[in-house]
């Protein structure tokens, strides 16, 4: 799942694609930074004037029913089921049913032999489960029903589903359907022919997490869909292949955004890739576009990488569910994660079966 932060310095990282409804630097959950005028159809930040240019450029006058000149129908939200349940047994996160501030945990993840171990085998059975999650994609079928089989898959598995409660996020994955850039909730809306869905699957298991997405296509997807999904996996390869100890995390932006260039594609800013293992979001804050950030990596560090490519708008509009992410313009979004280990030779993937 994706995390963020307001930056100090007005760029625009505002969001670890799961940082949940709060951002890092800012004393506000994030029902009270956006207002929703139903009436207009917009979505507004309500922040100080110190951040008011960055929240006007992103985020205000964005008029969520103007259609781009396409055949795909713009998203609209669905009916939203119930929790369900955990059992009793399986360990819960410290944040579930906590009311303390969510946030990125500072310092980065890294772990002893035992650790690593256990990273592997949580980014094990998210890989199989995403693997699962992607068999189910069909016309016909809603996000709610991916939910449920994901949900039962986990629970089976004895792991907590790590996305439920966590900063009130009400279900047990994300589904994140055509526009939609991330946090889509699951819910009524049936996947129709031509479809693109990224599904974010995060497992707790024996207390470390494995957080690991993909882009799936439903039945017959146009060529613009499917050179773009393309684009945004081997962005990701192309990130990870550059990984490695005392390597600095700015290369993994340069090495995605060079990429994307080369076929046109926007870089969302605003949702990042974040440290990962015992907590869900930890140092660092991985940056999916060219920057100036200095941190390293360290031997036998987790973490994510989540780069989120659009065809048109790079700027994301949030729903009134306070979670949902979708591109201003309607234009499509594609997004691959993988929780990688920090090793002597480079990066070990952990979330690939």
């Amino acid at each position: 799942m994706v995390g963020g932060a307001c930056s100090l310095q007005l760029q625009p990282r505002l969001l670890s694609s799961f940082v949940g409804n709060r951002f890092i630097n800012s004393t506000q959950p994030l029902n009270q930074l956006f207002g929703y005028n139903s009436g207009k159809n917009q979505v507004s930040m309500q922040l100080s004037r110190t951040f008011s240019g960055l929240a006007d450029l992103l985020f205000n006058r964005r008029n969520l029913d103007v259609e781009p000149n396409r055949r795909r129908k713009r998203l609209r939200p669905g009916k939203v089921s119930p929790h369900r349940p955990v059992p009793d047994h399986i360990p819960r996160p410290p944040y579930v049913n906590s009311q303390k501030p969510i946030g990125i945990v500072s310092g980065p993840e890294v772990h002893d032999e035992k650790g690593i171990e256990c990273m592997r085998v949580s980014g094990r059975l998210a890989a199989q489960v995403l693997e699962y999650a992607g068999t189910l994609v069909k016309p016909g079928i809603t996000t709610d029903e991916i939910d449920k089989a994901v949900h039962q898959m986990i629970i089976d598995n004895g792991a907590y589903p790590s996305p439920l409660g966590y900063g009130g996020f009400p279900k047990s994955v994300c589904t994140s359907v055509n526009e939609c850039i991330c946090h889509g909730i699951p819910d009524s809306r049936a996947l129709e022919d031509g479809d693109t869905i990224n599904i974010d699957v995060t497992v707790y298991l024996n207390g470390y997490h494995g957080d690991t997405s993909a882009t799936f296509f439903c039945g017959d997807v146009d060529d613009e869909a499917r050179n773009l999904v393309k684009v945004t996996k081997d962005c990701l390869h192309k990130a990870i292949l550059v990984c490695a100890p005392g390597m600095e995390y700015k290369k993994i932006g340069k090495t995605i955004q060079d990429h994307a260039d080369r076929y046109n594609y926007g870089v969302v800013r605003q949702f990042v890739g974040h440290g990962i293992g015992r907590v869900f979001h930890a140092d660092p804050v991985v940056l999916h576009y060219r920057n100036n950030d200095h941190g390293r990596m360290v031997l036998n560090q987790t973490f994510t990488i989540e780069p989120m490519l659009t065809i048109g708008s790079i700027n994301p509009v949030m729903w009134d569910d306070n979670w949902t992410i979708v591109t201003e313009d309607g234009s499509l979004s594609a997004q691959f994660e993988h929780t990688i280990l920090i090793t002597r030779d480079g990066a070990e993937i952990l979330t690939q079966c």
